[in-house]
């Protein structure tokens, strides 16, 4: 049963911009092309953008394959009748996300949803890269608006919180989930953690090198820093 003959799906909560992130929806759903393997980002524009690419699927007839980063979008996928595959089995020839920040050199924070990890996993796959985001996610450095999620071994909690403060002088904290007691666990089985970015952070060390650091702290197994991908940044601008 295909996505025409249910319910289409619907994003639970409120999207904020709504009318521009249709806009760059439209335009990144318009790229693909029959035969391609697509990297289908996490997050309300990625939902919008995959709306807009059923759309054309079910029209054109294209035949595409997605390749979903979280369970929900492979839901969803699958509501919309969309044929989906893993990295196991196929590599993107390209992919689209969203971001929560965006700095002047395209590095990124990701990760309010918590897919991170499966997030940045595809984007390394694929060798070309959208982001989608409006006017709000642009920012002169990194962590003014957001914190940079940390995926981290449970076990590792207090560890990882004594390196960082060690490393870079501030701790993270637990990010609290909805709907049940403790902390945001992610597909993966870890515990999400959010490691705020005052400006003396990022003042003796470019954004590579703080990514580097995080990826060095035993226990931390992913970061939404987003750093050194080339990619296209698609906006309503």
């Amino acid at each position: 049963m295909r996505w025409n003959d249910v319910h289409r799906p619907v994003w639970t909560g409120s999207i904020s911009n709504e009318a521009a992130k249709r806009e760059v929806a439209g335009v990144v759903a318009a790229r693909a092309e029959d035969g391609e393997v697509i990297g289908i980002g996490s997050g309300s524009t990625s939902f919008l953008a995959l709306i807009a690419l059923a759309d054309r699927v079910r029209s054109e007839g294209l035949g595409v394959r997605c390749v979903p980063t979280s369970h929900e979008i492979a839901g969803y996928c699958a509501d919309l009748g969309l044929d989906t595959t893993s990295l196991v089995d196929a590599r993107p020839d390209w992919c689209f996300d969203g971001a929560d920040e965006v700095d002047p050199a395209r590095n990124l924070i990701k990760g309010r949803g918590g897919a991170f990890v499966r997030e940045k996993l595809v984007f390394a796959a694929a060798p070309k890269r959208f982001i989608l985001v409006d006017d709000s996610k642009f920012v002169d450095r990194l962590g003014q608006k957001f914190a940079v999620p940390l995926e981290v071994i449970p076990e590792a909690l207090e560890l990882v919180g004594a390196q960082l403060q060690d490393s870079l002088g501030v701790r993270p904290t637990v990010r609290p989930a909805g709907g049940k007691d403790g902390g945001v666990i992610t597909e993966q089985g870890g515990l999400v953690l959010d490691l705020p970015l005052p400006p003396e952070v990022l003042a003796d060390r470019s954004v590579t090198e703080l990514d580097a650091l995080l990826n060095n702290t035993v226990g931390i197994t992913g970061t939404g820093l987003f750093a050194g991908f080339e990619l296209e940044v698609l906006s309503d601008s």
